[in-house]
């Protein structure tokens, strides 16, 4: 699913028609009211909070839960894969690049996996400065404040890495903090850092927030996309629009995938019941972020390298034939 696709009206009429077949969400279903769920989401002026929380909603409804799923605060994708893996949490949002890491020197079968249900919609690069500030490159962070996020971020491994990519050591050549959304947009508001790094849907509310009272830009950049991604091909490259937070015009930047993860322990009938909730209320997130409404079942699929839940599978497959 590329960065801006709009979700698929057939394909979800096609899951819609599916869900009356699963295990898990009809009358006769297993039944999960006793089920205490958990979900590692992230900051809480990010989109994988918000998002979290409607999911929280939609699944103790479907599901008949006694209780909605605990939304956890957390500092981001790393933050989430380790409360995943310590059993932490049920359930986590994870950027891609970091989920991958994860498989390093791990057999495709190994319990230590972590199993996917969907690829639900993608993050964009920001690098937000002020609008009169001096910096219009990469190149040109050398010497500056600079918030990089904190090391338990999706981020954070994405500042370092663009920032090598042009030559900069994030440990040298930059004064780098580690400041989570919050604490960014407050930093540069008060004037106290110069840039910050953030990794979010489309349009982030922090991000929002901040630009409705302090002039901004995002850096464009064209002049390291081709590098960047020759050296990670796992992120791709798009278009911010303007609109997103009235920055004037659209600008170039590095999009990557987010996913929705689970232990592979993570019983099939669970998994299948958790996917299909997340079609049959799509349009209720996407009310809750506009990054929903890239949420479609074709796309959902694309979660290399991590591999698909088992319940996952055996919700498109019928989905697909339904």
């Amino acid at each position: 699913m590329e960065p801006g696709r709009r979700f698929d009206r057939r394909s979800v009429l096609r899951v819609l028609a599916a869900l009356a077949v699963l295990p898990g969400l009809g009358a006769c279903g297993a039944d999960f009211s006793g089920r205490r769920l958990s979900i590692a989401a992230g900051v809480d002026a990010g989109v994988y909070f918000r998002l979290a929380g409607t999911l929280a909603e939609v699944w103790r409804e479907h599901l008949g839960l006694a209780a909605a799923p605990t939304v956890l605060t957390t500092a981001g994708s790393v933050d989430n894969l380790d409360r995943l893996a310590a059993g932490a949490a049920d359930i986590a949002i994870s950027q891609v690049d970091s989920a991958a890491e994860r498989l390093t020197g791990l057999a495709p079968g190994d319990p230590r996996v972590p199993r996917a249900l969907a690829r639900i919609y993608d993050d964009a690069l920001h690098v937000v400065v002020r609008r009169d500030s001096t910096v219009h490159r990469i190149a040109d962070l050398r010497g500056r404040v600079v918030s990089i996020g904190p090391p338990t971020s999706g981020y954070h491994a994405v500042a370092r890495r663009l920032l090598e990519t042009v030559g900069l050591d994030p440990d040298r050549d930059v004064d780098a903090r580690q400041l989570d959304l919050s604490a960014s947009v407050d930093a540069l508001r008060n004037g106290t850092i110069e840039v910050f790094f953030w990794f979010g849907g489309l349009p982030t509310g922090g991000v929002a927030t901040l630009a409705a009272d302090t002039p901004i830009r995002l850096l464009d950049l064209t002049d390291v996309l081709e590098a960047v991604r020759a050296r990670y091909p796992v992120y791709s490259s798009g278009t911010v629009p303007a609109s997103a937070y009235d920055i004037g015009e659209p600008v170039a930047t590095l999009f990557v995938r987010n996913l929705l993860l689970v232990p592979a322990s993570l019983d099939d009938d669970l998994a299948a019941a958790l996917v299909g909730t997340i079609f049959a209320e799509q349009p209720r997130l996407a009310a809750t972020s506009p990054a929903a409404l890239t949420i479609d079942a074709r796309a959902a699929i694309g979660t290399q390298p991590v591999p698909l839940h088992p319940g996952a599978e055996r919700f498109y497959r019928e989905a697909k034939t339904a």
